[in-house]
Formats: C-alpha cells, sequence, structure tokens
C-alpha cells in the first residue's frame, strides 16, 4: 500500500525473520562469538548461556548460529522447552538421529544410547552441541537432566556442550538454590542489551536499503522517538515504524517526524508499554539524582576505616593527548608475558587516572586518588566515582573504560580495560596497550575494579523501573541503584565506551 509512494520493493520492517534484513549491531556480533567460542572451545563442556529481552534477536541468533556451524559440530535444536525430562531426552536423540527404537519412555535406556553416540563422535574429532531455546520454560526436574548430561564425559573430555537461550527469566530461574549446581557449570554469559540510539539509527538504515528504499523518512528526532518508545528492542522497533509508515502515506507526508511516531507508538504498544510506564528507558536522565540520594552508601571501600571516606593521596594530572588518536595494533601477551608487563608496571593508579581523565575528557581537579586505587570527587557535581567488586560480564556490559586491579605475586597494577569481545580483552599496562586472554586475564584479576561516571539528574526512577532497568542490562534485578546499576544507568549518556577487540 505505501511501498510505492516511498520507493520500496518490499516491507522494510516485517517481523517475520528474512536473512536479508539482518543486521548486527556490535553487542549481536559479541553475542554470536559467544556462542561460536562455546561450540568451537568451550571450556571443554558444560553451558554457555545467552539472554535478552523479548524481541532483541536472541532467536535471529541462533539461526546466524545454525548458518556458521563449524564442519566438526552436530547440534541438536530444541525449540520447545515445555518437555518432561524423558521427552527432552527423546528429543535430542532424535534432533541428532540417533536410533531410540524400543528406548522410548526410559530414561536409562535414552542416556545409554546418547552416551554411545557422544563417544562414537568424540573418537571422530566431532563436537555435539545442544541448543536449546526460550530455556526459561523449562521446568525444575527437565533443567535437573540438562545438568546430569554433562557428566557424560571421558577421563579427559566433556562430550556434550549445552546452549542456553532465554529472557532475562532465565537468570532467576537458574539462581535459585536447588539448581546452583547447574549454575555453577556455566563457563560463559552474555546479556544481549538493546540497541543504543546510534544503532538504533544504523538498523533502520540498513533495513531501508534493503527493502529499495533510497531517500530515508525518518529525521533525526524522530530516530531518537522511536528508540525511546521502542527501548531499543528491535522488534518493537520493526513494528512502529511500520505503523508509523503507514500514518505518514495516509497524512501524504514525505518524512516521518516524532510526531507520527508517537502516534504510531500509541496505537500499537500495549498500555503496560506507553510513556507513564516507560520513564527506565530514560532512566539515564536521573543518574544523578540517585547518586545524590543514596552516594552515602556507595563510599569507597578502600579505606580502613569504614566510617571514614579515604582520604585523596595525588591529584591527576591532566594530559594533553587525544583520546580520539589512533594507536598501533594491542601486543598479544601470553600468561608469562602478562606476569612480567604486571611487574614492570608496579603498583601506582595514577597512570591509569590520567589515561581515563583524557578518555572522559575531564580535567585534573575533577577526582583526586585514594589509596586504594579509586577516586573521589572533585571540583564537579555531576562527575561520580566507584570502586567495588564485580564480574567481567558484568562489567563489559556496562560498555565504559575503567580500571582493573591486577595481581601477580605480590605485585598489583592497574590496568584501563579499553576493549573487548568474547575471546580477549584490551588494557592499557603501564604504557603499552596489550591484548590478554580472557582465561589469562583472571587468573591475575579477582574482581576489583574502579570507575566514574559523568551525568545529572532530576527525578529517581521507583524500585520497580530500577528493577525492570536491571533485567534489561543483565544486572541482578534487586531494585536497588547501587554503584554497577548507576554506572549502567549512565551508559546512555555523552561519554567513551568499549573498543571491540576483534573486527
Amino acid at each position: 500500500m505505501y511501498l510505492r509512494y516511498y520507493g520500496l520493493n518490499e516491507p522494510p520492517f516485517s517481523i517475520t525473520p528474512d536473512p536479508r534484513f539482518v543486521h548486527l549491531s556490535e553487542r549481536h556480533r559479541d553475542a554470536l562469538a559467544h556462542l561460536l567460542f562455546g561450540i568451537d572451545k568451550g571450556g571443554g563442556g558444560g553451558f554457555v548461556q545467552l539472554t535478552g529481552e523479548v524481541g532483541t534477536g536472541k532467536t535471529t541468533l541462533s539461526r546466524l548460529l545454525l548458518e556458521q556451524l563449524p564442519e566438526h559440530a552436530r547440534i541438536a535444536l530444541v525449540l520447545n522447552p515445555k518437555q518432561n525430562a524423558i521427552e527432552l531426552l527423546e528429543t535430542i536423540c532424535e534432533e541428532l538421529r540417533i536410533d531410540i527404537a524400543g528406548k522410548r519412555g526410559s530414561a536409562k535406556g535414552l542416556i545409554d544410547a546418547l552416551n554411545a553416540y557422544l563417544l562414537h563422535a568424540y573418537a571422530q574429532g566431532l563436537r555435539v552441541v545442544v541448543l536449546i531455546d526460550e530455556a526459561q520454560n523449562l521446568p525444575a526436574d527437565t533443567l535437573e537432566q540438562v545438568r546430569l548430561l554433562t557428566n557424560l564425559e571421558t577421563d579427559t573430555q566433556k562430550l556434550l556442550q549445552i546452549l542456553l537461550l532465554g529472557q532475562p527469566e532465565l537468570r532467576s530461574l537458574l539462581a535459585r538454590p536447588e539448581l546452583r549446581q547447574l549454575a555453577q557449570r556455566i563457563t560463559a554469559r552474555f546479556h544481549l542489551q538493546p540497541l543504543d540510539v546510534r544503532e538504533t539509527d544504523a538498523y533502520l538504515r540498513h533495513r531501508w536499503r534493503v527493502a529499495g528504499g533510497t531517500r530515508f523518512p525518518f529525521d533525526a528526532k524522530a530516530v531518537q522517538r522511536l528508540h525511546r518508545r521502542s527501548g531499543g528492542v528491535p522488534r518493537l522497533l520493526n513494528v512502529i515504524a511500520e505503523r508509523a509508515l503507514l500514518a505518514g502515506y495516509a497524512r501524504d507526508a514525505v518524512g516521518i517526524d516524532k510526531t507520527l511516531i508517537d502516534l504510531a507508538a500509541d496505537e500499537v504498544l500495549p498500555p503496560a508499554m506507553q510513556p507513564h510506564h516507560w520513564r527506565w528507558v530514560a532512566v539515564a536522565a536521573a543518574v544523578a539524582a540517585i547518586a545524590t540520594l543514596g552516594f552515602a552508601a556507595l563510599q569507597l571501600r578502600g579505606s580502613t576505616d569504614a566510617t571514614k571516606p579515604a582520604a585523596p593521596s595525588a591529584v591527576v594530572a591532566a594530559s594533553p593527548l587525544d583520546p580520539a588518536a589512533k594507536v598501533p595494533p594491542a601486543t598479544v601477551l601470553d600468561a608469562a608475558a602478562l606476569v612480567q608487563q604486571i611487574t614492570t608496571t608496579g603498583s601506582s593508579p595514577v597512570a591509569g587516572w590520567e589515561h581515563l581523565l583524557r578518555l572522559w575528557k575531564l580535567p585534573a581537579t575533577s577526582i583526586a586518588v585514594t589509596p586504594a586505587g579509586g577516586c573521589t570527587p572533585g571540583n564537579r557535581s555531576d562527575v561520580h566515582c566507584v570502586q567495588g567488586r564485580a564480574r567481567l560480564e558484568i562489567l563489559t556490559a556496562l560498555d565504559r573504560p575503567l580500571l582493573l586491579r591486577l595481581q601477580a605475586g605480590n605485585t598489583p597494577a592497574w590496568a584501563v580495560l579499553l576493549g573487548t569481545d568474547a575471546r580477549s580483552v584490551r588494557l592499557l599496562l603501564g604504557k603499552r596497550e596489550v591484548q590478554v586472554d580472557r582465561r589469562v586475564l583472571l587468573t591475575h584479576w579477582n574482581g576489583d575494579y574502579a570507575a566514574l561516571w559523568v551525568g545529572q539528574a532530576d527525578v529517581p526512577p521507583t524500585a520497580a523501573e530500577i528493577s525492570a532497568f536491571q533485567s534489561a542490562r543483565g544486572l541482578p534485578a534487586d531494585g536497588v541503584a547501587g554503584s554497577l546499576t548507576l554506572m549502567a544507568l549512565a551508559n546512555g549518556l555523552p561519554g567513551p565506551h568499549l573498543l571491540r577487540v576483534l573486527e
């Protein structure tokens, strides 16, 4: 109906999956890399977990994964997880084309057949993978059966790799005490976040071009409003954009502005996603207000006296270096070389903070470095400091450069986290930019970090909105604006972001 009017060959924002329209953001590429790494390497078996909100592209990634399977991989795809343990075993065997005649209904018979298949595949150098989509719907007894499948092994090798794809509820499910054994076997976790404004614009333009469009009809404010009303969720972007084009056609509008976006969103979004329920999408604007209300509880923990903040020991000097300047490729360090670099760099955090300030384009008076390696804010009310301990997956999801406290023997050293992907990280350690395998990093880092962010705000969001935001960003959904949540809230504000180590 509107195709000829806008010069299109086909609908650009159909919600049906079409490989031609796939546009992978950096987040999607990272997620796909995690899944492929889990199949190809995988740490010797166990679980890889990928979560994301409804409509963020998990199913699309699973389709791409199937198209890019290594030649030595054999995969069982489980699309309907609402099965009991016996039914799941039968489904896996059927997907792997295992003859289970006479064994149906028998857990022992099915597991024996699967084990024989896995041993034969192992002898041939094959890697066997089970991918379970919508895994949050797995019953608890079925999940326990899934865990027991990872006990199929030789003396040196797990025989089965399991990929769990699901909505954020999967994380809550696996956090139950009775499933802690399964949770401990997860070797890699990735939470697929919604698109940011820049990625939203690229996503819309890509689909427009594939559909044959030339003149992109959405102006900048329309794209921003589209992002806000959809929360950056690709499926909702498609639904709202499609309806906005129909509205534009009906009104003889060549361009689509934010007013048409709002009309379309009001029509297609359910009441729970209308503006008064979507403040959490723009919750980054509330960072400073939350910090004002709760920052006393987030005092740096480096002081030996828990009732007093650490005293500044040094003021970081400003640097004329341009953080956007092109840098040479990073040196790849193995475990021994990383130890040597840590020992050479020494324990002072000042150089790391200098570089971090340059990335944020902040003056020397913005912070003061504490003896524990963190910072205290200086003369700017919009600069906030934090120091704590967290997993690498959580910190990289914040998508901000920050400091990691490394340790080699008795020697500590502070490195700037500059970039990351599924396999490695890029660090500034001393004066060298280096690339280190994630597993090597984890042998010399216990989770200690320090960071800063910049932001102002007006009204803080409610606990429910914070919890929804945390769930969407892969953080513990406790409804409390703790240090990691505050940094995540500021993610949509201006400032530096992490590089992607691999192209």
